[in-house]
Order: C-alpha cells, then structure tokens, then sequence
C-alpha cells in the first residue's frame, strides 16, 4: 500500500526549497479503445509511480455508454483514482497528459472521439482555475456519473467546489448506462 503522507505538514522542495502544501487531487480515468482494462491498470501504475504523487485510493471499475461521442464509438470502462500531491494543478495535468501518451492517445478534431486513454485531472484539493489549459473543478464532472458513482464509491461525502456533494450530484444526473464491472479490479502496486 502506498503511504499516506500527513496532509497538515507542508512539503519543502530539496532542490529549491520551495513549500508546496499537500493537496487532496481526483482524477478520472477512461478507456474505450484497445485493450481497456489494461491501459487502465497501466495508468494506475505510472500515476503512482509519479514523484510527488501517493495514490490513496482507487475505485471500482465501471462499464459506461459513451457520452456526446461518435455513434460508433464503444463503451468505456472508467474508474477515478485518489492522490496526495505536492505538484502543482498544472504540473499535475502534464503528467495526466503525458500518461495518455504513453498509452498512445490520439487526438483529433472529432469530439470525443474513440481513445486509448483519457486522463482528466477533477479537482485538486479546493482550488478553482479557469484557464486556457485548465479548468478546475473539471467543467462537466458535476454531470457526468462515469465520474461522479466510481468517486463516490471511494468517498460518499466529497463535494465539487463550487458545485456540490457528489452524492446529490449523482442523484440529480442519474446511473443509466452506468454498469459496476466487478469481475475487474484495478490493484495499487
């Protein structure tokens, strides 16, 4: 199990000194091309293999329908990862963006085309940024529940800065397509 580093001691850079608070972060994993189960185990392992980062939870896996994707397009499997980080948002949604590269994500002018891998940074701790790289809390996590029901397996009482508690989120969104895969669990190296 990774450990857990005490989220009230703030971290000082060995190389520059620099305090860096330890933040609460979410990410969204999701895979619907290839071989989906692995390429979401894959990306487990190279998020906590990340400096700076200890993964602290990881969710069940869920089967999921495609949202606002091409009619073709097959289903997902998601799941949402929890960290403690030391890395700043940006630093972090370089490191998402670089793992779905290791996996070989495509990106094209189709929205929300097919893709190996998509790594979505959610929320990191209460921050709120709005910018031309990155918007925190993630602008559609509060109505997508491929997000919101894998996280709320890991923590019934988290909130959405400036949206809500995941648990009246889901409620208002609903579960349909949104189908619990137990016959596969991710494991945290």
């Amino acid at each position: 199990m990774t450990e857990v580093p005490n989220p009230n001691i703030i971290d000082a850079d060995t190389l520059t000194g620099e305090m860096r608070p330890i933040r609460r972060a979410v990410l969204s994993l999701g895979s619907n091309l290839g071989e989906r189960f692995a390429t979401l185990q894959g990306a487990i392992n190279a998020i906590a293999d990340t400096p700076d980062v200890w993964v602290t939870g990881v969710s069940p896996v869920y089967e999921t329908r495609p949202v606002d994707s091409p009619e073709d397009a097959g289903p997902f499997l998601n799941a949402v990862v929890l960290l403690d980080t030391t890395l700043t948002a940006q630093r972090l949604l370089e490191r998402a963006l670089a793992v779905e590269d290791a996996f070989e994500r495509e990106r094209t002018d189709i929205v929300n085309a097919p893709r190996t891998l998509d790594v979505d940074v959610i929320v990191v701790g209460d921050r709120v940024n709005d910018d031309e790289t990155l918007t925190l809390p993630h602008p559609r996590a509060a109505q997508r529940a491929f997000v919101l029901k894998p996280w709320f397996d890991l923590e019934p009482e988290a909130e959405i800065p400036g949206a809500g508690r995941i648990a009246d989120l889901l409620e208002k969104t609903g579960q349909d397509g949104v189908v619990r895969r137990d016959d596969l669990v991710l494991e945290l190296a």
